[in-house]
């Protein structure tokens, strides 16, 4: 498919570059409050899933993921889900493992290729629908494509996808996520991710802990000793290298958008496969000059973010 490089999207005069386009919206967007219904389901190995949906009576259904040590109720996830929701689909956003407030009573918790649970939830869903759209941010961006390329949509009424933001190649996206320019953004995911972890340690003493763990300074340091390990990965060279979702893309078998912003601080190049691209036969590849990382604020406040419009142009028109 066409690899597109456009100027579509005009950000915000005052957000100049990729940080204020990332933090900004990240810290400051005002979302409404929206009658979410939470609905817990069991998963088969005795843990639980917290989803929180918005009917309409559709008979189309968007479930969306949410990235890193996000939830279901970030302002990129509710601002997605309110813009569905009004355009009459049906929302489903989920919460990965230990991100809904309270912590999972299974030793692991959530990863960037634990496509076992966004299955759960589909399949869960998905039985009342018509048509099921899924919609993935960063982590839940690979989620979301590695699923597509490793099962078949069309068991579930998968008809398209789009992945916001996302690191098709974890371990050059986690290396770059450690850059001094980056410190902020990856000592922070550092810090809850640390807590989960020693949260977990009390209750699971003999798998996990939390000796020299405060001594880990980098996302591949803490996917070496702790994610990579308790998922069943050698360390985080194979966590990565299984989970990245570059290596699923060809097996996608419907219409799937990416959306990564050229100037996110996140992505390292290889997130930007600009010749993979043009030889897939199902997968199409935007890369806006502008938008940050899950940023896409609009020109002018009040207005739906970009990456919504888009979202919605692709799945209901495209």
């Amino acid at each position: 498919m066409p690899v597109v490089k456009n100027q579509n999207y005009v950000h915000p005069e005052l957000l100049l570059g990729g940080h204020l386009q990332t933090i900004v919206p990240s810290l400051f967007r005002k979302v409404p409050r929206l009658p979410f219904e939470r609905e817990r389901i069991s998963t088969p190995d005795g843990d639980f899933l917290d989803l929180d949906w918005l009917r309409r009576g559709s008979q189309n259904l968007v479930v969306i993921s949410h990235g890193l040590e996000g939830n279901s109720q970030r302002p990129y996830m509710v601002g997605m889900a309110d813009f569905f929701s009004q355009m009459g689909y049906d929302v489903l956003n989920w919460n990965f493992r230990g991100c809904s407030g309270e912590l999972n009573l299974q030793p692991i918790f959530y990863h960037s290729g634990a496509t076992y649970d966004l299955e759960i939830v589909v399949r869960h869903a998905c039985k009342s629908y018509r048509n099921t759209f899924l919609i993935g941010f960063s982590l839940g961006g690979n989620l979301t494509l590695k699923f597509l390329g490793e099962s078949d949509p069309e068991k579930y009424g998968i008809r398209k996808a789009v992945a916001i933001s996302v690191p098709l190649d974890l371990g050059d996206s986690a290396d770059k996520l450690s850059k001094p320019g980056n410190w902020l953004y990856s000592q922070r995911f550092l810090k809850t991710l640390k807590g989960k972890v020693i949260a977990k340690a009390k209750l699971f003493p003999d798998l996990l802990s939390t000796k020299g763990l405060d001594r880990i300074s980098t996302l591949r340091g803490f996917d070496d000793r702790v994610t990579g390990p308790l998922h069943g990965f050698r360390n985080a060279s194979h966590y990565y290298e299984s989970c990245s979702s570059i290596r699923y893309l060809d097996q996608i078998s419907v219409p799937v958008l990416i959306l990564n912003a050229l100037n996110d601080p996140f992505l390292s190049k290889s997130c930007f496969p600009e010749k993979l691209g043009r030889s897939l036969k199902n997968v199409f590849m935007e890369f806006p000059y502008f938008g940050g990382h899950v940023g896409f604020s609009p020109r002018q406040s009040g207005q739906p973010y970009w990456s919504e419009k888009r979202s919605f142009d692709f799945i209901h028109f495209d």
